[in-house]
């Protein structure tokens, strides 16, 4: 019985033998993808050179810019930003941007939500013609004279309550992004809160919400991006330099200090930075919010 024992075990022992030589060269340059690292740098390059463009420019003086515009800049001057920040009063700005993204994406967030569940489910008729309008929404232009007339006729022109209104509805990808991660959520379960009891409203706020909050999470970010860069609903919408978002407040502020390049450089970089520093603290929801999507 030892013998046999030793015959079984001795054959399996061997049978597994150290990768070497080529074998071994294969496997290490299957975990290293080297071109899928040098994409990447490719594509880090391509995204990141603006920015450092933009960095660069604000660090100059007026006399070295109009020396060496594209130059490396020799002596930084960093106090362009306070400079730009105070002619600019981007502060005031910059909180009524903030206001109105965070306002305006949860409204945009919450009726994606509804939009998006009973579609995605089929629980409406015509669930696949929504899906088609869904789509055929993102092609249509922006109705301004329309949106014009019904804030003036509401009583709501020139007021932050108005914009923060029509920048919420405007609910973009959001609808097919969700209702593609509702998809991957099990039908199984929203039989079974039936049977238990549990309202559509319920089911929808305390169920399907917590499951789809990368999808979610997702949306409010895109709706963010979109409102927090919006200047063409503001310029016509609002009237008072005092609500003004901070894309508006810039293009004032390139109205007066267009020729000093430092200046606009320092400025630009201020709005843009809110959103730069949001993307390197959201970007995992962002993608796992994407990823979901598309497999549902």
């Amino acid at each position: 019985m030892t013998t046999t024992t030793e015959q079984v075990t001795t054959p399996t022992t061997e049978s597994l033998p150290e990768a070497s030589g080529p074998h071994r060269a294969t496997v290490s340059r299957r975990r290293r993808p080297i071109g899928a690292y040098i994409c990447a740098l490719i594509l880090m390059v391509v995204f990141l050179f603006p920015l450092l463009y933009l960095l660069n420019t604000a660090l100059k003086s007026q006399a070295e810019f109009v020396a060496n515009p594209v130059g490396i800049v020799s002596n930084p001057q960093w106090g362009n930003f306070a400079t730009a920040w105070e002619k600019g009063d981007f502060g005031a700005y910059i909180l009524n941007s903030v206001l109105y993204t965070a306002a305006g994406s949860a409204i945009g967030t919450l009726l994606t939500l509804v939009l998006a569940f009973p579609v995605a489910r089929g629980y409406i008729r015509g669930a696949k013609y929504w899906s088609i309008v869904f789509v055929l929404v993102l092609f249509l232009p922006n109705a301004l004279i329309t949106q014009f007339q019904l804030l003036l006729r509401l009583g709501l022109y020139d007021t932050q309550l108005g914009y923060i209104l029509l920048v919420g509805v405007g609910v973009g990808v959001g609808p097919l992004l969700l209702s593609g991660f509702v998809k991957s959520i099990p039908r199984e379960l929203d039989e079974a809160a039936a049977m238990d009891g549990v309202g559509y409203w319920r089911y929808l706020f305390t169920f399907i919400l917590p499951l789809a909050r990368p999808a979610l999470v997702t949306v409010f970010i895109l709706q963010a991006v979109w409102i927090w860069n919006e200047i063409i609903l503001a310029t016509v919408l609002l009237a008072d330099p005092t609500k003004f978002p901070v894309t508006v407040g810039l293009y004032a502020f390139k109205g007066t200090y267009g020729n000093q390049w430092p200046l606009l450089a320092a400025a630009t970089f201020i709005v843009a930075a809110p959103l730069i520093v949001g993307y390197i603290f959201i970007q995992r929801y962002l993608v796992n919010g994407v990823v979901g999507a598309v497999k549902g």
